[in-house]
């Protein structure tokens, strides 16, 4: 897997000879050398905001995916101290990242990996960087969201993924006089299915069931307290957290609660609050999911 810089068509017309004029998301290129992407270096300014994008950090794994001449990963290591791995199919771009690695005096302190990215494994990744197509992040899309951990961060250069819309897109200008787009992804959680709780209010307890539903990180819901509808509202989910609000009937008063929680397998472990009562005292919540009620995200 290779990088691809698009629409600095003047490059790729010098690589890959002349190159047909397409939308940066509609595009479909021959493949180069018998790979799926050409390289093409990522301008300085676009590694910065995707670093900066991300939110790197002490303590982070990072992995390039597609990573060319390495410098996302070296950029990452020196700034940040972070594991950094770069991943590449084209043994020419593992050299040129391993000597580059050595003059920036990181050798043995970053790795890169001559592999596949649709049979790499990067599970422990906390960041990905990528600088791919639209067509090949397609094709990696359902191995992200299956593999990696909710609460990920991805960043793409220039390149989206379908219907999964970033959560963040930042504009870059670049020293080649254009500007490029930085895309940013949270991995969600899987929050689909049916689930079930406790709660008390004043002398009774309420048996809740809440049936979600999910497209990436959007959630919508409709719940129940026994035979009488819950309306659920204002649904967040950033990786594995999640809150929602509930409104229902009290002895003839629309009454309303703010629940947030952590996703962890088939529980949300959590807080529930009156909603417009910032002082008020939350109260522990646990929700219990069937699992037979799961459906899959990663597609």
């Amino acid at each position: 897997m290779k990088k691809a810089l698009f629409p600095v068509i003047c490059v790729l017309a010098c690589l890959m000879g002349a190159a047909p004029s397409a939308p940066a998301q509609d595009v479909s290129w021959q493949p180069y050398r018998g790979y799926d992407v050409p390289f093409v270096p990522t301008p300085p300014e676009v590694v910065d905001e995707m670093l900066r994008l991300a939110d790197v950090k002490s303590g982070d794994v990072l992995y390039d995916l597609g990573c060319g001449d390495g410098r996302i990963v070296i950029a990452a290591a020196k700034r940040y101290g972070v594991k950094a791995t770069g991943i590449d199919i084209d043994p020419l771009r593992i050299r040129e990242s391993n000597d580059n690695a050595a003059k920036a005096g990181l050798a043995g302190k970053v790795r890169f990996i001559q592999e596949d990215l649709f049979k790499a494994d990067f599970k422990d990744a906390t960041v990905i960087t990528m600088y791919l197509l639209t067509s090949v992040n397609l094709r990696l899309r359902p191995k992200l969201l299956a593999e990696l951990r909710p609460g990920t961060r991805l960043v793409s250069h220039s390149f989206e993924m379908g219907d999964w819309r970033p959560d963040k897109t930042a504009a870059v200008a670049t020293s080649f006089g254009d500007e490029r787009d930085v895309h940013y992804w949270v991995v969600p959680a899987n929050a689909t299915g049916r689930w079930e709780w406790d709660v008390a209010e004043g002398s009774r307890v309420k048996h809740c069931v809440l049936e979600a539903s999910q497209q990436f990180q959007v959630v919508t819901a409709s719940g129940r307290d026994g035979d009488w509808p819950l309306a659920v509202a204002d649904i967040r989910l950033t990786g594995d957290a999640i809150s929602f609000r509930v409104d229902t009937d009290a002895d003839g008063k629309m009454v309303s609660a703010i629940y947030e929680g952590k996703i962890k397998g088939d529980q949300i472990v959590g807080t529930v609050r009156p909603a417009g009562n910032p002082k008020a005292v939350a109260a522990a919540w646990k929700a219990t999911r069937d699992p037979k009620t799961v459906v899959s995200i990663a597609q």
